[in-house]
């Protein structure tokens, strides 16, 4: 092995594959969970039929209380052409679950949402097709970077530490878990990206682990930039640090607004492979995903990515659906996957 390519104990059919072909993640865990118009009752187990606190919409709380729902979607994507799933544990932090007053649950949350994915893996995954989940690490709803209070830039309402803790404590559950890698998504702000990075630094290197990251930021709006204020360019010399598998964008824009940041990530980041999964265009509340596009003009966009050499990973974040992945799967076959540039030296420098 290279140097910027380590010998995962997890993950390395994954890490084999992308050199190979273009690999396809899921869709979004959110839009479908829509789709079956879920009480509050839903939310609920016989532990939590007394808790104070209204829990509709708490969507990692499902893989406890309504795990057939999860494994259903799952398998869905997975049927659709999926060769990822993501664990459903997005605000699944005891930080994000503070809101709910839930925090005490997010390790089992985490627990639970990995099996539930390993297991529709498992059964759809074939000696020539394996099927990979990725442990997914959202940003939290608190940010290290920027001040809460317009009058005090210098307020903070987290530290790095407690991001760190809550963080390494979602990892080692989703380790538990089964899965093949962890996918640190969504970043608004870099630095909560980095104590992600880290508290799997430290778990992996205690546990005498090592699986692919895949880190993947949110480009907010035309500035080109992330909430924390930082360009793609700079968001990837940030954490390159980390050696992630893959580096890449999700979330906040359409696949034709995020075409000129993919693109550029493409360009800048030649030691590791790209990823892209957008959302399904602009928000439409008249349409039954919420979302803008059909899995024909998603799929064509993304089409044009592969047809580019944009892409290694590719698939969709909000409004998007089992439909729009296969479209997208479909499309994206006929292509081969962006090559990575070899660094200097490399077959001189030991892993």
């Amino acid at each position: 092995m290279n140097a910027r390519t380590p010998e995962y104990t997890r993950g390395q059919a994954l890490a084999e594959l992308l050199p190979r072909r273009i690999v396809v993640i899921d869709g979004a865990m959110g839009t479908m969970i829509q789709r079956y118009k879920l009480g509050e009752a839903d939310f609920r187990n016989e532990a939590l039929r007394e808790h104070a606190k209204d829990l509709k919409g708490n969507n990692d709380l499902l893989s406890i209380t309504r795990p057939d729902v999860i494994r259903e979607i799952h398998a869905k994507y997975l049927a659709a052409g999926a060769d990822i799933i993501e664990t459903n544990t997005f605000g699944a932090t005891s930080i994000a679950q503070e809101d709910y007053a839930l925090a005490h649950l997010a390790r089992e949350m985490n627990l639970a949402s990995a099996r539930v994915a390993r297991e529709a893996a498992d059964a759809a995954a074939t000696p020539d097709r394996p099927r990979f989940v990725a442990g997914a690490l959202g940003p939290t709803p608190r940010t290290a970077s920027i001040s809460p209070d317009v009058n005090d830039p210098g307020a903070r309402n987290v530290t790095f530490d407690a991001l760190r803790d809550a963080y390494r404590e979602q990892a080692e559950a989703l380790l538990e878990g089964g899965v093949d890698l962890f996918l640190v998504e969504t970043i608004f702000d870099t630095l909560n990206a980095k104590a992600a990075i880290f508290a799997l630094d430290e778990l992996m290197e205690e546990r005498g682990e090592r699986l692919p990251v895949i880190v993947s930021g949110t480009v907010t709006d035309a500035s080109g930039r992330i909430l924390s204020g930082q360009t793609v360019a700079a968001f990837w010399h940030s954490v390159r640090h980390a050696r992630p598998l893959a580096i890449g964008l999700n979330c906040a824009l359409g696949a034709a607004l995020m075409r000129p940041y993919i693109e550029e990530l493409s360009r800048i980041a030649g030691d590791t492979f790209v990823s892209c999964y957008p959302n399904a265009g602009l928000p439409n509340p008249m349409s039954d995903t919420g979302f803008d596009e059909t899995p024909p003009v998603t799929g064509a966009l993304m089409e044009d990515f592969a047809k580019a050499g944009f892409l290694n990973i590719v698939g969709g974040c909000c409004g998007t659906t089992p439909e729009h992945i296969a479209e997208i799967a479909r499309r994206v076959s006929a292509y081969r996957p962006r090559s990575r540039r070899d660094p200097l030296f490399s077959g001189l420098v030991a892993a």
